[in-house]
């Protein structure tokens, strides 16, 4: 799609960057969906590396920031600021969604308001920012992006049931169930395997010496398995 040079100058004003090279910005906008009119080239290996250049640069902004935090808060406060949520915000604060290149199928169904398709547009344009201009210029844009982000408290940790749930509901899922598979051991040291249950999904297991820890463990399992936490996200 030929973008006018007052359209992208106009998006180039709220992201941050002149880009030298406006072919990229164009990969960065251009959703899977729409890719086959495109040559095949979707914005998913910018989103890959996006997804990198900003983990590595809240990272060192925390770490500059926050200088007496210790490892635990720091990790806490990047899962918050790197998540999909928060992408997503940013995309919405550069107007992304009217620029996006989608499939006609995928414009029908709403693509430009999905929040997991903002966010991975977001990540796009940082590492198209990034092979553009290099580090220093996509951390000022992130940066800038998160300012307001940066020093506001982090949230409270979230147990990994009560998240599970959100996340489900969110999706317009069923209520996550729990099943025992297992009771195992004797009654003052029992240990339990339990299951996490969506519709539509495949199960995830979890154990633990409680009904209810066995149910953390596999609502952990599955949230992580999923891609809406990350692996050391669960903090507490």
């Amino acid at each position: 799609m030929a973008r006018s040079k007052a359209d992208r100058g106009e998006l180039e004003r709220r992201i941050g960057h002149v880009f030298a090279d406006p072919h990229l910005l164009e990969r960065a906008l251009t959703h899977v969906s729409a890719a086959a009119g495109e040559g095949g080239r979707s914005n998913q290996r910018l989103e890959f590396l996006g997804d990198r250049v900003l983990g590595l640069a809240v990272s060192e902004l925390l770490y500059r920031t926050f200088p007496d935090a210790v490892e635990g808060e720091l990790s806490h406060r990047l899962s918050d600021l790197v998540r999909r949520e928060t992408c997503s915000a940013m995309a919405t604060g550069w107007d992304l969604a009217a620029h996006l290149l989608l499939g006609s199928g995928e414009a029908k169904a709403g693509g430009r308001r999905k929040p997991a398709t903002l966010a991975d547009a977001a990540e796009a344009v940082l590492g198209a920012v990034f092979l553009d201009a290099g580090y220093e210029a996509a951390r000022g844009v992130i940066e800038r992006s998160l300012s307001d982000k940066v020093n506001s408290p982090s949230r409270p940790p979230r147990d990994p049931k009560t998240a599970l749930q959100e996340w489900a509901q969110g999706l317009g899922k069923t209520t996550p169930t729990y099943a025992v598979l297992e009771r195992a051991g004797p009654d003052h040291a029992p240990r339990f395997c339990v299951a996490a249950r969506i519709e539509g999904l495949a199960e995830a297991v979890g154990r633990g010496g409680s009904k209810r820890a066995a149910e953390q463990s596999a609502a952990l399992a599955l949230l992580t398995r999923e891609g809406v936490w990350a692996e050391n996200e669960h903090v507490g």
